[in-house]
């Protein structure tokens, strides 16, 4: 009972918070400089008067703004996104075919940088909490700390440079081939290989965050009444680690992962541009620079309810990690 009357608040708070971000995007995008009327219009060839207030006329730029946000919103209840007159496609099916390339992506950053960076501040905590090998402690967390200062767009042309123009092992741009025509394990690895280096530079930097989390919340950890309860009674170091102090460490990397996934939706925009990946990111670029309204709007509510419920599944998995935490709380 009391986890369908949290989910059922999370989900109300949820609504409200969608609504307010789409009324806060739709009125900053109208305040942005650009008339997509006019660059229609050049587009066209034609810098006629009456044009420009037909083409205002027909997407519904002459109306006022309150009106224009009423329709929007309605629209949306309706799964109606609106229609992008630049790619003369509906927007919701621009961004449906968009969307898949994005999660694969944002999915595959996302494993590796959380299992790499868990892993290695493991590592360094046991390092520094057995007082043997401490160089792989520094090491780890020197190197965490490069990863972590290093622009995304600067790993991302560096790893194009090193792996695909001086040593050729991986594609630099796009997802598959163009006009290889590849299907069924082929095509697969073709994806594979295409993914590797937009997976590295997106997840590179998130790594190096979960590795100084981990690192940090195990040694507050270690030096808690009930872990050395556990030392006294002899109880091995791996097992103390992996039963006592690895599970109560991973609430701060819940929480964190939870942001990160709402984070990685944006970052995706830098790595997708840098690399050619068709997501939703690169949709979002172009529809800036072609003063795509509709499109843009389109893409930030899909980004939008995606941060929400992923703040929704965590808290959710927090129950499942920590069974000391209620759903009322």
């Amino acid at each position: 009972m009391k986890f369908f009357s949290f989910l059922l608040s999370r989900l109300g708070k949820a609504l409200i918070v969608i609504l307010g971000v789409v009324t806060v995007n739709f009125l900053l995008i109208r305040l942005a400089p650009g008339d997509p009327a006019a660059i229609m219009a050049g587009e066209a060839g034609a810098s006629d008067p009456s044009y420009l207030t037909q083409l205002r006329t027909q997407f519904g730029f002459d109306q006022p703004l309150y009106y224009q946000l009423w329709v929007y919103i309605k629209g949306i209840f309706h799964f109606d996104f609106g229609y992008s007159y630049r790619n003369e496609l509906p927007v919701l099916q621009l961004i449906l075919d968009r969307l898949p390339a994005t999660l694969l992506l944002m999915g595959c950053a996302f494993i590796f940088s959380i299992v790499t960076g868990v892993l290695l501040g493991v590592l360094a905590s046991r390092s520094r909490y057995t007082n043997r090998h401490k160089w792989v402690d520094s090491l780890i967390m020197f190197g965490a700390l490069i990863l972590y200062a290093t622009p995304l767009f600067w790993l991302s042309l560096l790893g194009i440079l090193l792996f695909s123009v001086f040593l050729n092992w991986l594609p630099a741009f796009g997802m598959e081939t163009v006009g290889a025509s590849l299907t069924g394990w082929a095509q697969v690895k073709d994806i594979g290989a295409h993914l590797v280096l937009p997976t590295l530079s997106l997840g590179c930097f998130y790594m190096a965050m979960y590795a100084r989390l981990t690192r940090g919340s195990m040694l507050e950890v270690m030096g808690m009444d009930f872990v050395k309860t556990a030392r006294a009674k002899g109880v091995p170091t791996s097992q103390v680690i992996r039963r006592h102090v690895l599970r109560n460490a991973l609430l701060p990397v819940v929480t964190f992962s939870g942001i990160q996934l709402g984070q990685m939706a944006g970052g995706a925009v830098l790595t997708e541009t840098v690399f050619g990946w068709p997501g939703i990111g690169r949709l979002m670029f172009d529809a800036l620079m072609q003063r795509d309204y509709q499109v843009l709007l389109g893409v930030f509510l899909i980004t939008s309810t995606m941060v929400v419920l992923f703040n929704l599944l965590t808290d959710l998995i927090y129950r499942f990690v920590d069974p000391r935490i209620e759903f009322g709380n």
